[in-house]
């Protein structure tokens, strides 16, 4: 009887790690999904990142015209933060874009 309740719960241990070790299969689209979501928000950021580096180019000339070059200056550091900001949206665009074509090839969609 010991031997029988020492089997039975050796392959209930031996069982559990193998279900445990899922290799990511079941939950498949939820990963192009995602890269969906993430690419459409950075497209969402870069329309807001190009709309503010108008505003601050605007502002930018007005305060040329109006000789304010400390103004000025500020603007363009501003002007260069957004650029960045703008640079590192267009490299999650490429990134996310890259992810989706992987997927999609990987899992023959």
């Amino acid at each position: 009887m010991k031997r029988i309740l020492i089997g039975l719960m050796s392959m209930v241990f031996a069982g559990a790690g193998s279900m445990m070790a899922q290799d990511g299969y079941y939950h498949r689209d939820r990963d192009v999904r995602r890269d969906y979501a993430d690419r459409r928000s950075d497209f969402r950021d870069i329309r807001h990142d190009k709309a503010k580096i108008e505003r601050d180019r605007h502002e930018l000339r007005r305060d040329l015209y109006q000789h304010n070059f400390s103004g000025a200056r500020y603007e363009r550091r501003e002007l260069g933060r957004d650029y960045r900001d703008l640079r590192q949206d267009h490299r999650d665009v490429y990134r996310d874009n890259r992810e989706i074509r992987h997927d999609q090839y990987w899992y023959g969609r």
